[in-house]
């Protein structure tokens, strides 16, 4: 795949030199334009941020490496999150341990075979303790309270070690499942200890909660443990299981 993309850019810019030298040769700036446009195309060429770099260091895998029917939207890649924040940067990709990986395909797996045409979706991977930091400080509730949320980056959350993941589910149209809640919403509405509570009550649908059940089959069948008020996170393994096998990220 790199020895493809790069023959290809070479002849890009190779034809590219040819037509530079007619009469209607354009200006010296278009080269440089050119190159960047190409290596656009082609992913291989592309900087690897600096986050993706420090994860690979650390020996985790770009999940759509394992299993490329996985979608990924990483909402701290974005604004849409709840410090409304983005702090990731140019961080595009999911990474896990390799054997939290590997569960996850399994549940992909799972999913596709129950539902065809599902897809899991996810919203965040493994995450540098760094970016721990920064949402526990942007957190906006009391210092007693955040933990309820939000994991002190003195202990590390799960997601620190790269062995928990925030996702949901795709349709065909790649368009997610009505969860009942959006990702990162605080409260009762998003606890799947509640849920039985929220539907006696009207605030959760028969409708939504049938599809929390699609994502959760298929991640427990995995192997996964649910977290209790989160209904996106799922833990690849314990908080001391993953201390005791990998470093933090850092």
């Amino acid at each position: 795949m790199k020895k493809n993309g790069l023959i290809l850019f070479l002849a890009l810019l190779s034809n590219f030199a040819c037509q530079s030298s007619s009469k209607d040769s354009q200006s010296p700036g278009t080269l440089t334009q050119t190159v960047v446009s190409v290596a656009d195309t082609v992913p291989e060429l592309r900087p690897i941020p600096a986050l993706e770099r420090q994860m690979i260091k650390q020996g985790l895998v770009n999940v759509q490496t394992i299993d490329s029917t996985i979608s990924v939207e990483l909402k701290y890649s974005t604004t849409d999150n709840f410090v409304k924040k983005d702090v990731y940067g140019d961080l595009e990709n999911a990474y896990l341990q390799l054997e939290v990986a590997k569960k996850l395909a399994r549940a992909s797996t799972l999913l596709r075979k129950t539902n065809p045409g599902y897809r899991l979706l996810i919203y965040d991977a493994a995450r540098p303790n760094s970016v721990q930091q920064i949402l526990w400080d942007e957190i906006k509730v009391p210092e007693r309270q955040k933990p309820q949320y939000v994991a002190n980056p003195k202990i590390g959350s799960i997601h620190n070690f790269g062995c928990a993941i925030d996702l949901t589910v795709a349709n065909e149209k790649g368009v997610p499942l009505d969860m009942g809640t959006p990702y990162d919403f605080f409260g009762p509405l998003a606890y799947p200890r509640m849920e039985s509570q929220m539907v006696a009550q009207g605030k959760l649908t028969k409708a939504q909660l049938a599809n929390r059940q699609i994502l959760r089959r298929a991640m427990t069948q995995a192997g996964f443990r649910q977290n209790t008020t989160e209904w996106w996170h799922y833990d690849g393994l314990s908080r001391a299981n993953a201390k005791a096998k990998y470093g933090m990220i850092k």
